[in-house]
């Protein structure tokens, strides 16, 4: 490869030429040669690099809502920037395109965007904000945190839309970084992460719960739900449960309709109806930032 790619961050070395990466739950152990599971980074002899960092293979203007965001600088327009790679498995994704796609084995012919310039272009384009969205954003975290620190720097705000499948440690990198968050908790079950998303629940609520704490964050959580497998009564409920408990009833909710996608069609769409008993559920409770999506 004609060019240096970026060293990633939270890794070990393990011995015999491996490398543990410490950045989401998985902890992969990679051989030399080898990626992770994400496919995003690689034992280049004995050192993790990122083949996101400076890849992006998504770059679009959005309305800050489409993230979605409801309660975040509404009216206002992302420069949306996604890469390729996701460390869960959802075998419903409903952006597969891009979770699912490979770096490249040879970047040198690929476009290097250096965060300088998306920054340049972001203020250029009028746009109030940053968004690390499309794919999975933890499995670039080192790119999007040298975004972010020069958009805080060029007065622009970020915002991150994540699985939230990330360790305390790179969370702690990353997370006071953006100023607001969008992190899907699939299914409040560990079944249901383990059978659909080749994950687990524990890590994504502990995730959420830190980023909701941090000064001056703004949350928004989305669930999207999916007939039979995770819009039971008792699993909606015991959601919102942890969601009063844990963290507050102002936290705004996306409820979003599924589409037969990827892997998984033996659930149909998801009926509007669903979603409106949900919001009604919600509100009945007290939930008064309820959004309904895909409707």
């Amino acid at each position: 490869m004609g060019f240096e790619l970026k060293t990633a961050s939270w890794w070990e070395q393990t011995g015999g030429g491996k490398i543990r990466c410490l950045l989401c739950p998985r902890s992969c152990v990679i051989g030399d040669g080898l990626r992770g599971y994400c496919q995003a980074r690689e034992n280049c002899g004995g050192s993790l690099r990122s083949l996101a960092y400076g890849f992006p293979v998504s770059i679009q203007i959005d309305p800050i809502e489409k993230k979605p965001f409801a309660e975040f600088m509404p009216g206002s327009w992302a420069f949306s920037v996604g890469t390729l790679g996701c460390n869960l498995g959802c075998v419903f994704c409903q952006n597969y395109t891009l979770s699912r796609g490979v770096p490249p084995e040879d970047l040198s012919a690929s476009r290097f965007v250096a965060p300088e310039a998306i920054v340049q272009e972001a203020a250029r384009s009028r746009c109030e904000s940053i968004a690390f969205t499309y794919n999975e954003p933890t499995v670039w975290a080192e790119y999007a945190i040298d975004i972010a620190k020069l958009a805080r720097e060029a007065g622009l705000s970020t915002v991150l839309v994540s699985n939230g499948y990330i360790t305390m440690d790179a969370a702690r990198d990353l997370y006071p970084l953006m100023d607001a968050a969008n992190i899907d908790m699939k299914g409040f079950s560990e079944e249901f992460y383990s059978e659909m998303c080749g994950g687990k629940l524990a890590p994504v609520l502990e995730a959420i719960s830190y980023y909701h704490h941090l000064p001056n964050s703004h949350l928004e959580l989305t669930n999207l739900v999916i007939p039979g497998k995770n819009d039971a009564p008792e699993m909606i409920g015991a959601f919102l449960d942890w969601v009063e408990r844990e963290l507050d009833k102002t936290v705004p909710l996306h409820f979003s309709a599924y589409r037969p996608m990827h892997l998984y069609r033996a659930s149909p769409p998801t009926p509007p109806e669903t979603l409106r008993w949900i919001k009604s559920l919600a509100q009945s409770r007290g939930f008064n930032h309820v959004h309904l999506g895909n409707i």
